[in-house]
C-alpha cells in the first residue's frame, strides 16, 4: 500500500517493508534516490518512517563521483563565538585553526546567523567608516566582513563597528583557504 505525503515541498512515496524513492516535483535529479525504512524491530506499519541514507549513498544513487560527494556539504566552516571572541576554522569537519577575533564594541552589532561569503577583496576600504582599510576582506552578510586589523592588541575583546577582525597573518591564511576551496563551499556561522 502506498501513501503520498507532502512535507516542505517534497513528495515522498512510502512503501511498507521495502525501499521507497524520493522525488521532488519537476526535478528529475532527485528521482530514484533510495530511502531507508526505519521501522523499529517488532514495530507496526503505523510506526514506519522513511529516512534518507547518508549523503555519499545519495551521491552514488545519482551517479556522482567523489568530487560531487564532497560538495554536498560545506568544506570550510568558519565559526565565530562572540562571547569568547574566538574563531574556529574547520576544514572537512576537522579543526584547522582557532584564532582570537574582535567583534562589535558597545553601541554596534555583529550579526548572528549562517552565511556563505559573497565577495572577497585583497584590499578594501570602508565606504562607511572614513575609508578605513580592510585587508583580506571576506564579505558574508550585507556590508559585514571578516578582515585583517592593525589593532592586534585589541583582539580577544569587542572593538569593531560590527565586522569580524583578525590578526593580519590569520586573515591572510583564511582568505587563501576560502579562495582555495571557493566561497560557495564555505559557511560562516556567528553565534553569541
Amino acid at each position: 500500500m502506498y501513501r503520498v505525503f507532502t512535507l516542505l515541498g517534497l513528495s515522498f512515496c512510502l512503501a511498507t517493508g521495502s525501499n521507497a524513492y524520493a522525488a521532488t516535483a519537476g526535478d528529475p535529479s532527485f528521482d530514484n534516490v533510495p530511502m531507508r525504512s526505519s521501522l523499529p524491530p517488532g514495530g507496526h506499519a503505523s510506526e514506519l518512517a522513511m529516512t534518507l541514507p547518508p549523503a555519499a549513498d545519495i551521491a552514488e544513487a545519482l551517479g556522482a563521483g567523489p568530487a560531487t560527494r564532497q560538495a554536498l556539504g560545506p568544506q570550510v566552516m568558519v565559526r565565530v563565538d562572540i562571547s569568547s571572541q574566538t574563531m574556529t576554522v574547520l576544514v572537512h569537519g576537522k579543526i584547522a585553526y582557532v584564532w582570537k577575533v574582535s567583534t562589535a564594541r558597545p553601541g554596534y552589532a555583529t550579526p548572528t546567523g549562517f552565511w556563505t561569503p559573497y565577495r572577497m577583496h585583497v584590499m578594501w576600504h570602508s565606504r562607511k567608516y572614513d575609508n578605513a582599510p580592510m585587508p583580506h576582506s571576506i564579505f558574508f552578510h550585507e556590508g559585514f566582513a571578516i578582515h585583517a586589523t592593525p589593532y592586534v592588541t585589541r583582539l580577544g575583546k569587542p572593538a569593531s563597528h560590527g565586522c569580524v577582525r583578525l590578526h593580519p597573518d590569520n586573515a591572510k591564511a583564511l582568505f587563501a583557504l576560502v579562495r582555495q576551496y571557493g566561497p560557495s563551499t564555505v559557511r560562516v556561522s556567528i553565534e553569541r
